[in-house]
């Protein structure tokens, strides 16, 4: 009994209690992950009969195909072809058709006389070289069957191009008079939008831009900006940083919209060969913060604009202000600007402030603004069409409507006047207004004259570090129609370029010792003007002046002091040099300690560690920092397939 048992048991383990044959995928087997140990099948010529690729200019294929796809069947359950079936929508119609055709010329390659051909690397390469920027910016890895090297052969080995018949209706189709030119789509975008097109247009001239988060809203969301430079994420000696910021307001959409035109038109004006976009880009460093509040822009746009109101989503997810939110360095600056040696430039942040309720958004922008060195900046606003300019508090706290200048008014109006006389309409006698005159000014005022308030993002902006900021309020409608957008595009493009390009007025320089090293840190002062700019990391710096004459001094702690006379004439349309070698003396502390931020005052921020989490990354278990899927993932995690590891770009 126990020996037919025993026969029975071997049986069975012979025949149905062995373990099932584990599948290897074909996208798995070509990376050499695992193994299918099956008798290789004869490869046999059959009738094409993909659907996604039916479009072919052949109609025999091969299977086994190149990446061990044993049928049809086998083909079409695949990543690969799910991946080939939907990129056209996640690409948002980028090179479409030509992944897909490329991508159908491996699966299903041609049969001729029993002989798979494949397709020609070379044109794998140059299809890689244009699209390799649109995978970058939806984060998806290059697909691996599209491996130039290990799937297709050369043209001595005999391959075929399977874009060669639609670059032949390309041709035909762009045979026109007309120049090519840029082309946005003006309509408004969510957030997952904004950032798929800033990444996509930061991949797409990665020689010249890319993109960077300086933190996150309340809710999660990047605080992503697009930066473009012809040496992007890097400082350049003498080229001068600026910065353009949008919805900080999340309410007021209009500046969140014209930044992400502007983005893309840099990007498209700079490849066509724009001379001036050119310019413009290859001498300055260009940054732009589309949106400030994603949080407070989700809610203001889940109404539209029909049923918005005045303020829904004006405040972060916090119910903060964030144009009220930062150091009230102005109260401080009156209550001690006739003390002869106080120094009214880099004032530091009093820790007092850190006890208040900071938003996640005001800290970001807060370490943004002292982490790089701009020169000057525009908040892009809505509910006036109107320049505002420091001081935004008035100099009496009794006192809601009152002339606030700074030192450097001469040179904020000249700002403010340079983006009005450019806008299509702001400095015109007759241009309707949305309640207040401001047609006599020629569309700009001074802030605090407007009507006054604290912790504004300009005045800090002034007070704490060398950049001059402007408030540009773009027009009544906070959130305007979306037919209105490419009108408002035309009016403010000009505007926006020709701010740009000012900043490259006035005077700029190096501050070295007698042994050529440079100095960071050091004063650079013009007689006359209560202000103070400080050298950068290299020992550069940049100061915005009008034209006339100027004597400037420049000095260091436990350094000399020098002074030149500088002439800048009106027809000088770039910043003029001035170098200063300086000297070691011995210090006067007395002297010295009234001119120089310590340690202990500017560089004291956030004293507590209290607000840093929100710029922490994510970590999980095992501290390693935790990455959330890509949006697209779904696509394959619900399609019942194994999903596609590796379109990962993180594994």
């Amino acid at each position: 009994m126990r020996f037919q048992l025993a026969l029975l048991f071997i049986s069975l383990t012979k025949s149905c209690w062995c373990a099932p044959r584990q599948t290897c995928y074909p996208g798995d087997e070509a990376l050499g992950k695992c193994s299918n140990s099956v008798v290789e099948e004869k490869p046999t010529c059959t009738e094409l009969n993909l659907g996604y690729c039916n479009d072919m200019e052949y109609s025999r294929t091969m299977f086994p195909n190149i990446l061990g796809h044993r049928n049809r069947m086998e083909a079409e359950s695949g990543a690969e072809y799910l991946l080939l079936s939907v990129i056209h929508g996640l690409l948002n119609g980028e090179c479409s058709p030509d992944i897909r055709l490329m991508g159908c010329s491996v699966l299903a390659s041609p049969c001729q006389n029993d002989k798979m051909i494949k397709p020609c690397r070379g044109a794998c390469e140059a299809l890689r070289k244009n699209c390799a920027h649109a995978f970058e910016s939806i984060e998806m890895a290059w697909p691996y069957f599209l491996d130039c090297d290990r799937f297709f052969a050369s043209e001595q080995e005999g391959c075929f191009d399977p874009l060669v018949g639609l670059r032949a209706i390309e041709e035909l189709s762009s045979i026109s008079p007309e120049e090519p030119s840029t082309i946005i789509q003006f309509t408004y975008t969510s957030n997952s939008q904004m950032y798929n097109i800033l990444k996509r247009t930061a991949a797409k001239c990665s020689h010249i831009s890319h993109v960077y988060s300086i933190g996150r809203s309340v809710e999660g969301k990047d605080l992503l900006v697009i930066e473009f430079s012809n040496n992007p994420g890097q400082h350049e000696l003498l080229e001068p940083e600026i910065k353009l910021v949008g919805n900080m307001h999340g309410n007021e959409v209009l500046g969140r919209q014209l930044l992400i035109y502007m983005a893309q038109y840099l990007c498209s004006e700079y490849i066509l060969g724009n001379h001036r976009i050119q310019t413009l880009i290859n001498t300055t460093r260009i940054h732009i913060l589309a949106s400030m509040n994603p949080d407070g822009y989700e809610l203001a746009a889940s109404e539209g604009h029909l049923l918005n109101g005045w303020t829904n989503g004006r405040t972060n997810a916090q119910n903060i202000d964030l144009n009220r939110n930062f150091p009230d360095l102005t109260s401080i600056f009156y209550r001690n600007r006739r003390s002869r040696h106080y120094r009214i430039d880099h004032i530091p942040i009093p820790d007092a402030y850190w006890f208040g309720k900071v938003a996640p958004e005001t800290y970001a922008v807060m370490k943004w603004i002292r982490s790089l060195p701009f020169v000057q900046s525009a908040s892009l606003h809505g509910g006036e069409l109107v320049i505002s300019y420091p001081f935004d508090f008035s100099r009496d706290l009794h006192e809601e409507k009152m002339f606030s200048p700074t030192p450097d008014e001469q040179a904020f109006k000249q700002l403010a006047r340079t983006y009005a006389d450019a806008h299509a309409t702001m400095s015109n006698n007759d241009t309707d207004r949305c309640g207040a005159s401001f047609y006599r000014t020629g569309g700009i005022i001074n802030g605090a004259l407007w009507y006054s308030f604290p912790g504004g993002m300009s005045d800090f902006n002034y007070l704490h570090t060398n950049c001059l900021e402007i408030t540009v309020e773009l027009g009544c409608d906070k959130f305007p129609a979306e037919v209105e957008l490419y009108t408002e595009w035309k009016r403010n493009k000009e505007a926006l370029l020709s701010f740009m390009e000012s900043v490259h007025r006035g005077i700029k320089g190096v501050v070295k010792d007698i042994n050529g090293n440079s100095i960071k840190g050091a004063t650079i002062s013009v007689r006359g003007i209560r202000k103070d700019v400080t050298t950068a990391e290299d020992g550069d710096y940049w100061r915005l002046l009008n034209p006339g004459t100027h004597i400037l001094t420049a000095t260091a702690k436990g350094y000399s002091r020098v002074s030149k006379r500088v002439y800048l004439p009106h027809t000088m349309n770039r910043a003029g040099r001035v170098d200063f070698v300086l000297e070691k003396v011995p210090l006067e502390p007395d002297f010295d300690d009234h001119l120089f931020p310590t340690v202990d005052t500017w560089d004291r921020f956030d004293p507590y560690n209290q607000f840093e989490r929100y710029t922490e990354p994510d970590i999980g278990e095992g501290g390693i920092e935790r990455h959330e899927k890509p949006w697209w993932w779904n696509y394959f995690s619900q399609s019942g397939i194994t999903p596609p590891q590796w379109l990962l770009r993180n594994i």
